[in-house]
């Protein structure tokens, strides 16, 4: 099916008095994130050198992520006409940098590195999922709408070369949900907070991981339902290799679902 592109988006249909200016922050951060995919794109390439095909499927992953960004930076530019995503990028290009020169996966076996993938994919689907179940404005529910049914494609393409790899890394089970759990943690790590920094702060503020990791994970956990982390978690035991459906995953769902509740609920708590 043909992918879809810019000229696609309903531009014309955008609505600024639908426009919620706590969610326009989370945007103009995904906006850079996804734009950043290039260099994912080139760490993939190094840790699968000998694999061509994958490569190629890399690139035009790392594609598709970039005109994400783009999709996202420019409905933020209709909604914040004063944001300039050239330079908020520039800064957050500036700080955020992938390991290079390398030809082995930080996930330790090309199957964690996939698996890694994998858990990402499902994040952001389920997020954007999030996004345009929680907007009244048209343009963005389509944009995050397409956003999402990508990350399905992808999280597909990822799980079919981890199932190429799986045979003969024989991976096991344990390890592989170190490295889903491992990657779920760094939700907080600074790539997120620096881009809601770098999107939505002046240069003379100065970053603050806890503070301004804090403003976006609130803003963040306030748009997922349970149907959301229902759906994150089955594909996430599907990547590991488990039963996606059963108790076992309507339990971690339900729980997970909590947790975020409790956590968005305790961050609010605290003023941020």
């Amino acid at each position: 099916m043909k992918h879809w592109t810019l000229d696609d988006i309903d531009w014309g249909a955008f609505d600024a008095a639908k426009v919620d200016p706590e969610l326009l922050k989370v945007t103009k951060a995904a906006s850079m994130v996804e734009f950043n995919a290039g260099d994912y794109a080139a760490y993939l390439g190094e840790v699968f050198h000998d694999d061509p095909e994958f490569q190629a499927a890399a690139v035009e992953w790392a594609a598709e992520e970039t005109q994400h960004g783009k999709a996202l930076a420019k409905w933020s530019k209709l909604a914040d006409p004063d944001f300039d995503f050239d330079a908020r990028f520039a800064r957050f290009e500036k700080t955020i940098q992938l390991p290079t020169g390398i030809d082995a996966s930080v996930r330790g076996s090309r199957t964690g590195e996939l698996i890694a993938r994998c858990i990402v994919e499902v994040g952001t689907s389920s997020y954007y999922t999030a996004i345009a179940d929680a907007t009244d404005e048209p343009v963005l529910r389509q944009i995050c709408h397409n956003i999402a049914a990508d990350e399905i494609r992808h999280f597909a393409l990822f799980r079919k070369t981890m199932d190429k790899y799986q045979p003969r890394e024989r991976v096991n089970l344990i390890s592989r949900l170190r490295v889903a759990i491992g990657r779920l943690a760094e939700t907080d790590d600074d790539e997120l907070s620096f881009a809601y920094y770098a999107a939505n702060y002046g240069e003379d503020e100065p970053y603050d991981n806890a503070r301004h990791g804090q403003a976006y994970r609130y803003r963040a956990y306030t748009y997922y339902r349970h149907r959301h982390v229902k759906r994150m978690v089955a594909m996430m035991f599907k990547a590991v290799g488990l039963k996606p459906t059963g108790a076992l995953s309507r339990t971690i769902a339900g729980l997970g679902y909590l947790a975020v509740r409790r956590r968005a609920r305790r961050l609010a708590s605290a003023g941020v």
